[in-house]
């Protein structure tokens, strides 16, 4: 029996996430770390209140890491912001980790991540992706999902408008780039993460959807 660590359990994969994992068998506690409590209780799950900007090595706790954390530039506010969420939070939460201990990771990316991007998001995410690489994890796995489909807590007008035509449009859109449930994407975290042997992965969309059909 594990015990599995997530920070970013709140939002779309997040949430879909943590309900899973407190179903599987294999796990017996879900701890999460969050800044404001979750709707769900459950007995295997842990809310542990969290400060990233004051991170306590001591709460660190578990035998893998599950990364959903991300926001938008929009809802941070800034480009600053945003790299301070989608780079620091995450890299120095998985440092702290694999200091305490845990061995195993997998973190929610994007399409189209890149360093060299230049679209700041896809940058801020290819660095992200580029220095979780360089922890040396016993595995990591990076997965790089396009848009999301799924009932989020906040209304992203874009996003609506986005699933709409790629779901209507869905014939017409090569297979990388076509919308993906948030549900389904945290089955393949926990799908890789249990079955993934040593090494780092990374996963395309489509690649996201073809190893659910395994």
């Amino acid at each position: 029996m594990k015990t599995a660590l997530i920070i970013g359990s709140s939002g779309l994969i997040g949430t879909e996430l943590t309900k899973q994992l407190v179903q599987d068998e294999r796990y017996n506690r879900i701890q999460v770390l969050v800044r404001t409590p979750l709707p769900f209780k459950h007995p295997k799950l842990h809310q542990i209140k969290y400060d990233f900007n004051w991170p306590d090595e001591n709460l660190i706790q578990g035998d893998e890491l599950y990364c959903c954390l991300g926001t938008t530039i929009k809802k941070a506010g800034s480009q600053e912001a945003f790299r301070k969420v989608d780079f620091d939070y995450i890299v120095n939460t998985a440092t702290l980790a694999l200091n305490k201990g845990l061995k195993k990771m997998a973190v929610v990316s994007s399409i189209g991540a890149h360093s060299e991007s230049k679209v700041f998001y896809s940058k801020v995410k290819g660095d992200t992706e580029n220095a979780l690489k360089k922890l040396n994890f016993d595995t990591l796995i990076i997965l790089r999902p396009s848009l999301l489909l799924g009932n989020r807590a906040e209304l992203r007008m874009a996003e609506l408008v986005g699933a709409f035509f790629s779901t209507a449009f869905s014939f017409a859109i090569p297979d990388k780039y076509k919308a993906i449930e948030a549900k389904d994407v945290a089955t393949c975290m926990i799908r890789q993460m249990n079955r993934a042997e040593e090494g780092q992965y990374t996963l395309e969309s489509d690649e996201i959807s073809t190893s659910l059909k395994e």
